[in-house]
């Protein structure tokens, strides 16, 4: 059972943030990136926009003007914030929230950000900076790496478990830097004489630590540093075992830690409409079709404890629409059409708020939303799905 039915290990809160994902690695109405027409990852045809095509020649419309106009309808539609996640094709994270937050007022950037590409003194200064730029609006999602061969495609030749010994001691240099001048610091990795952060740029907020990795190495690390922690949907019982545990890990450091949940949805008008849609995408793939690993991404064989968490939920036996079928709302074939999270919940608009509304009471205070189109469907989520939700709650902490 995968429904949200249990009592939380944590505590629960009566108010939950909502992010949205920023498409930087391109979009469509698929979530198969083989259909996606919005992007310049593939040749420019006359179905093609963000760039597209006027008169057979590319028009001035770049994909950050796309980018900002999902971030635009974020910001329009409620969503407190916006992961702007990475890959080894998408533009750059911290570049294209600086973009970002100038064509938006108050919605904030969570960036993904991998520690072992610059150093904690650098990564100080390029957060202050953006601080700034942004009027407090930055937020870090750390993630240590992903499988070992896209590691190695950018050059890092640490094993798993180092790379989180490294991530530890980063953000441990990070902490020290915010606390101001003159600051030093020694350990295995880092030696630091003097630094620290001076103002104007000592005045900003450190950005808020959201922690990805499953693995042991990674859970020391986020015991430590996390100010959410983020999961993939799994089946609730083992979510809670992650939290329980994290919970008796952070405590060993005064710390308690909030908690974050990534998962597409898609919401409609009926029950119905959604399945339909969930349809649509089942009937456009082919699961008898050989599958291909992607070494340069975390699924497919990689050394990510947490894609291999997802790999394990999919059902090698199953073949057809319905055998993927898992809980209320929930279907677990999107592991199969494409990389990535393999649970989604489908439903009604107040059915996928209702799904929401459990896991907030499971203990999940921060959410990362998303579906094909990001553009339209932000606006959705925002106009259908984000009030049901926050009714709910507020009713709740009213009574």
């Amino acid at each position: 059972m995968t429904s949200a039915s249990h009592p939380s290990p944590a505590a629960t809160t009566s108010r939950a943030e909502f992010f949205w994902r920023i498409p930087t690695h391109g979009d469509g109405r698929s979530v198969a990136s083989s259909s996606w027409n919005r992007g310049e990852w593939k040749s420019a045809s006359a179905r093609s926009i963000a760039p597209g095509q006027r008169d057979g020649a590319p028009d001035a419309y770049g994909y950050i003007d796309y980018m900002a106009q999902v971030a635009k309808a974020c910001e329009l539609a409620g969503f407190d914030g916006a992961l702007v996640p990475s890959s080894l094709v998408s533009d750059e994270p911290l570049m294209v929230a600086a973009a970002l937050a100038r064509e938006t007022r108050t919605l904030r950037f969570m960036t993904a950000f991998q520690p072992g590409f610059i150093t904690p003194a650098y990564a100080a200064k390029m957060g202050a900076t953006l601080q700034r730029i942004s009027g407090g609006r930055l937020e870090w999602n750390v993630i240590t790496g992903g499988s070992a061969p896209a590691q190695l495609a950018y050059g890092d030749v640490l094993p798993h478990d180092d790379r989180y010994v490294r991530t530890g001691e980063w953000l441990d240099v990070i902490d020290g830097f915010w606390k101001g001048s003159p600051y030093d610091h020694k350990s295995s990795l880092y030696e630091v004489r003097g630094g620290g952060l001076t103002a104007p740029l000592s005045n900003t907020r450190k950005p808020g630590i959201y922690f990805s990795g499953a693995s042991e190495p990674a859970l020391q690390v986020a015991a430590r540093h996390a100010d959410y922690y983020l999961m993939w949907l799994e089946p609730l019982e083992q979510m809670q075992a992650t939290m329980t545990r994290l919970n008796r890990m952070a405590a060993e450091h005064g710390r308690t830690p909030g908690y974050g949940l990534r998962v597409d949805v898609f919401a409609r008008e009926t029950e119905e409409e959604a399945w339909a849609e969930a349809r649509r995408l089942w009937d456009g793939f082919d699961p008898t079709a050989p599958k291909k690993a992607n070494p340069m991404t975390s699924v497919g064989g990689g050394d990510s404890v947490g894609a291999q968490r997802q790999a394990a939920l999919r059902n090698p036996e199953a073949s057809r629409f319905e055998d993927y079928l898992i809980g209320p709302n929930l279907w677990s074939g999107l592991g199969v059409i494409r990389p990535g999270p393999t649970i989604g919940i489908f439903g009604s608009y107040q059915q996928v708020a209702d799904r929401l509304v459990e896991y907030v009471d499971a203990g999940f205070g921060n959410f990362i939303l998303a579906a094909n189109p990001h553009l339209e469907e932000a606006l959705r989520i925002g106009e259908e799905v984000l009030p049901r939700v926050r009714a709910a709650l507020a009713q709740r902490k009213a009574s």
